[in-house]
C-alpha cells in the first residue's frame, strides 16, 4: 500500500511538471507558462492540486509493473520543449503616421520660411568705392525688386560725368564694360556707369545709331530728337526737351533741313562727320566732301554753331568714306532736284541750332520720357485694354529692367532695375520707377533704355543682374575721377 501510494506520488509530480510546461493562461497567452513551471514543480509536493482534465488529453494512471516501479530519486522528470515563441507582428502604422506628420511639418516649416525670406526687405549698407560715390543694393522681397543705386555728391568738384560711345563711333555697339575702357585717361578715370540711350537694333547696317542727343567730350555726334539729360561746364545736370534746327544754306540763300550721323532715307540730306564710321554705307544720291573755309569752327563738331564749308569733292559712288579732316554731305536722290547745282569750291554754310543753347555743353545723353520734373512724378496712367498702341508704348506699363538718372541739389543718381528674373527682381513699370526716384530724393529724373540693356557698371566689375547677362549697348553714362581742370574738347579717334 505505502508504495503504491509514493508510485502515484511521483506520477503527480510528473503530471504537475508536465502541466507546467503546456498549460498558458490565456489571459496572458504563451509567455504566462514559462512563469507557472516552475511555481509548480516546486509546490507539487506540498499542495494538493485538483483540476479538470479531459479524458482524451490525459491517460489513466498506470497500473501493475509499471504502477510498482518507483522512478530514481536522483533523475530528474523529463518535460517536453518549451513551446516556440510566437513573436507578435510589427505594426508600423503608428510610426509611419509620425514620420508623415514630422515631414509634412518640415515641409510647411520650409515653405513657410521661404515665404518669409522672399517677402523679407533688405537694403546694403552705402558703400564708397570712391570719395564722393556711393552704392547700395536694395531689396524689397514681397514684389520682389532688386534695385541698384549709384550716388554722387554734388559737391564734391573732382568728379564729373562722360557719355561713352561704342568704340568711339556712332556705328557700331559694345559692353558697357568694354566702353568703360576707351574713357580718355586725358578726360577721367571712370568709377560707376549705367547703360544709356535708346538705338537703333533692329537694322545690322546701321546697329548702334542712339536715337537721341549725344554729347561726348563736347562733341555733336548724334541730334537731338527727344528728352534728353545734359551737363554744363559746372557738372550741373539739366533735362530738357532739346529741339535741334540743323540746316544748309546753299549758295544764293536757300535752306534745306539736315539730319546728323544717321540712316539717310530717301528723301532726306544728311550731314556724316568723321566719328560716325569709316563709310556713310548708303548708296544712291551725291555726296559732297566738305572742308573748312577760312578760320571758323571746324571738327568736332559742337551743338549751336555755324560752320563755313567748302566743296573739295563732288561723289556720285556709294558708301563714300569719311575723311578725317572733312565732313560730308550726302542728299538723298528725291532731294537732287531741290538743291542748286554745285561745283568743287562753292561754299555752304552748315548750323547745328538747338533750343535750348548747348554751345559749351560737354556732355549730354538722351533717353525718355521724363519721370520727374520739379519733385513730381510723370503720369503714367495706364490706356484703356486695346488702347496702348506700339510695343514702346506698352512697356512702359509692363514690369521690365530699367536704368534711370536722377538728382535733387546734393546728389546725382544712376540707377538700375533687374527684371524679368522671379525669384530676384520682375522689374518695374515706369510709374513705379518715378515712385521710387522720389522716394530717393529726385527733384528731376529720366528713363533710360532698359530691358535686356539695362546694366550698372561699377569699378571694373557688372553691379547688377543682368536678366540675359551683360549685353552690348549703343552707348553709356560713367561718372569720372577727373584728370584735371582743363577738359579738351572731342574724343580719341580709335584706331584711324
Amino acid at each position: 500500500m505505502s508504495n503504491r501510494l509514493e508510485s502515484n506520488d511521483g506520477w503527480k509530480r510528473a503530471k504537475m511538471s508536465k502541466l507546467g510546461s503546456v498549460v498558458a493562461d490565456r489571459r496572458y497567452g504563451h509567455t504566462r507558462a514559462s512563469l507557472v513551471s516552475p511555481w509548480l514543480q516546486s509546490w507539487s509536493g506540498r499542495i494538493t492540486i485538483c483540476a479538470v482534465i479531459p479524458a482524451d488529453s490525459n491517460p489513466p494512471p498506470p497500473q501493475g509493473a509499471e504502477a510498482r516501479a518507483e522512478p530514481a530519486a536522483s533523475v530528474p522528470p523529463v518535460l517536453p520543449p518549451p513551446l516556440p515563441s510566437v513573436k507578435a507582428r510589427p505594426n508600423y502604422l503608428p510610426r509611419v503616421l509620425v514620420m508623415l506628420l514630422l515631414g509634412g511639418g518640415l515641409l510647411v516649416l520650409v515653405a513657410s520660411l521661404g515665404k518669409f525670406v522672399r517677402a523679407g526687405d533688405s537694403t546694403t549698407a552705402w558703400q564708397s568705392p570712391e570719395t564722393g560715390v556711393g552704392y547700395r543694393n536694395e531689396r524689397i522681397g514681397r514684389v520682389p525688386w532688386s534695385i541698384h543705386v549709384v550716388r554722387v555728391d554734388r559737391s564734391n568738384k573732382g568728379l564729373g560725368f562722360y557719355a561713352a560711345l561704342s568704340e568711339n563711333q556712332v556705328l557700331g555697339v559694345s559692353r558697357i564694360s568694354e566702353q568703360a575702357r576707351i574713357v580718355p585717361a586725358d578726360f577721367g578715370r571712370p568709377i560707376a556707369g549705367v547703360n544709356g540711350d535708346f538705338y537703333e537694333r533692329d537694322n545690322r547696317t546701321y546697329a548702334g545709331d542712339p536715337r537721341g542727343l549725344q554729347i561726348m567730350r563736347g562733341e555733336l555726334v548724334s541730334a537731338p530728337d527727344t528728352v534728353c539729360v545734359w551737363f554744363d561746364r559746372k557738372d550741373v545736370p539739366h533735362l530738357d526737351e532739346v529741339k535741334g534746327n540743323f540746316t544748309v544754306t546753299w549758295p544764293g540763300g536757300t535752306r534745306s533741313p539736315i539730319g546728323l550721323n544717321r540712316q539717310r532715307l530717301s528723301d532726306r540730306i544728311v550731314l556724316y562727320t568723321p566719328t560716325y564710321g569709316p563709310s556713310h554705307r548708303m548708296r544712291g544720291g551725291r555726296d559732297f566732301i566738305l572742308q573748312r573755309d577760312g578760320s571758323g569752327p571746324w571738327l568736332p563738331l559742337a551743338a549751336s554753331r555755324t560752320y563755313r564749308a567748302r566743296v573739295r569733292e563732288i561723289k556720285e559712288t556709294a558708301d563714300t568714306a569719311l575723311p578725317e579732316d572733312a565732313m560730308v554731305l550726302s542728299v538723298a536722290p528725291e532731294q537732287l532736284n531741290s538743291i542748286p547745282a554745285l561745283e568743287p569750291g562753292a561754299v555752304v554754310e552748315i548750323s547745328t541750332a538747338t533750343t535750348p543753347d548747348l554751345s559749351d555743353v560737354p556732355t549730354a545723353i538722351a533717353g525718355g520720357p521724363a519721370l520727374v520734373r520739379d519733385g513730381k512724378p510723370a503720369d503714367f496712367t495706364p490706356p484703356r485694354p486695346g488702347q496702348a498702341g506700339s510695343y514702346s508704348e506698352r512697356s512702359k506699363y509692363e514690369r521690365h529692367p530699367r536704368s534711370a538718372i536722377g538728382w535733387n541739389d546734393q546728389h546725382i543718381f544712376l540707377l538700375t532695375v533687374d527684371g524679368r528674373q522671379a525669384g530676384l527682381s520682375v522689374g518695374m513699370t515706369l510709374a513705379e520707377l518715378a515712385d521710387y526716384m522720389i522716394k530717393l530724393g529726385c527733384t528731376q529724373g529720366m528713363n533710360l533704355d532698359g530691358g535686356v540693356s539695362a546694366t550698372m557698371w561699377l569699378t571694373g566689375h557688372i553691379a547688377n543682374s543682368p536678366c540675359q547677362g551683360e549685353r552690348t549697348i549703343a552707348n553709356a553714362l560713367f561718372v569720372v575721377r577727373k584728370a584735371g581742370p582743363a577738359q579738351p574738347y572731342g574724343p580719341p579717334k580709335a584706331g584711324r
